[in-house]
């Protein structure tokens, strides 16, 4: 199976390289960019049937969420 594991910072969490994507979007002519949250795809080839214990040990669970897709 292949799977997408997506990591993003907690809700709460400050994430300084959105607030600077989001800054240099505007700086380039697109004034209504109000925010950007930066997070982390992984596409993973995996037969186990332990896929939620993989992306728990790719992601920081104090400061990330997870979600896991089925992709083909």
């Amino acid at each position: 199976m292949k799977y997408r594991v997506i990591t993003m910072l907690r809700p709460g969490i400050k994430d300084n390289q959105g607030t600077a994507v989001a800054a240099a979007l505007r700086g380039l002519g697109f004034p209504d960019v109000i925010d950007c949250r930066i997070g982390k795809m992984y596409d993973i080839e995996y037969t186990g049937d332990e896929i939620e214990k993989v992306a728990k040990n790719i992601s920081n669970e104090v400061m990330e969420n997870y979600t896991i897709e089925e992709i083909q």
